[in-house]
């Protein structure tokens, strides 16, 4: 049958349902990629900026970002007036280099005004020479003991980088403490008063520090060589202040029980039972 020409033709309706894309077709990669090569390319310029500064300006740098320096910064230069700003009529407190002129270095030099300062070499040379008046003083007043002057071997000087180091030493013949205790023996407050004098007569700050050998301790004994050094150090202390030195003059008092052997060879030496009185350097404006 031929198809009638007036027929309208049939609406076809075709529905087509999309699927959500993918985690990778959305952009939250980009943004985590982003932060990733930001921070590659801050790393890479922190290792060039090590690799093309001195150590100097690297320095200058740490100080640059250290608190202790916003700290200083607080009570200097206006920045405690309304604003907490600079002013150019303000007290210029940073610490600066002698050569610096109109400039604030965040560096602070040995020779900053304001705080002590280290003795130049003339000044470390007298002061070395007063040590070993100190030193022979001691040895003299020993020596001039009958019954001390065995114990002159016991007496080592040294002088260091903290100052003049005067180490009271045992040996198998002699203990300033009662062994396994920090009770002071006869022989030993003897020695300390002789060696209390010459300290007293000098301003010098005064650093204690206490060791033992390794003998080892029972768990019953309620203690170890930790303490028992840090207990001998601070009875020396409190006998050399009854022996005259005053008390604001102590500066260190510690123990390190026999983590520094006298005689590394044999950690159970005697030797390594001793007492390490530290005379310091006078800083210039003492």
């Amino acid at each position: 049958m031929a198809a009638r020409p007036n027929m309208p033709r049939p609406i076809i309706v075709k529905k087509v349902i999309q699927q959500a894309h993918g985690g990778h077709h959305g952009g939250a990669w980009k943004v985590a990629y982003a932060d990733f090569v930001t921070a590659m390319m801050a790393f890479f310029l922190l290792m060039w900026l090590l690799g093309a500064t001195t150590e100097k300006q690297r320095k200058a740098l740490a100080d640059y970002f250290a608190p202790t320096i916003v700290q200083a910064k607080t009570d200097s230069a206006g920045s405690t007036g309304l604003f907490g700003g600079d002013s150019l009529v303000a007290a210029d407190k940073y610490p600066h280099g002698a050569a610096q002129t109109g400039t604030r270095a965040m560096t602070i030099p040995r020779d900053a005004v304001g705080g002590p300062r280290e003795a130049s070499g003339r000044e470390r040379e007298a002061e070395s020479k007063k040590f070993n008046l100190i030193a022979q003083s001691m040895q003299d007043r020993i020596l001039a003991k009958g019954d001390l002057r065995r114990l002159a071997r016991n007496l080592r000087f040294t002088e260091t980088i903290e100052g003049l180091r005067i180490d009271v030493v045992d040996d198998a013949d002699f203990s300033m403490f009662v062994i396994g205790t920090s009770q002071l023996t006869a022989a030993g407050a003897r020695l300390f008063a002789e060696i209390a004098k010459p300290i007293a007569d000098v301003p010098n700050q005064v650093m204690i520090r206490g060791h033992t050998d390794a003998a080892p301790w029972s768990a019953k004994a309620g203690t170890n060589n930790w303490r028992l050094s840090v207990d001998r150090a601070e009875v020396t202390r409190h006998y050399l202040e009854f022996r005259g030195i005053a008390s604001d003059r102590f500066s260190r008092i510690e123990g390190v029980a026999d983590r520094e052997p006298y005689v590394p060879a044999d950690r159970f030496d005697p030797r390594n039972r001793r007492i390490s009185i530290t005379l310091g350097w006078r800083q210039v404006n003492d």
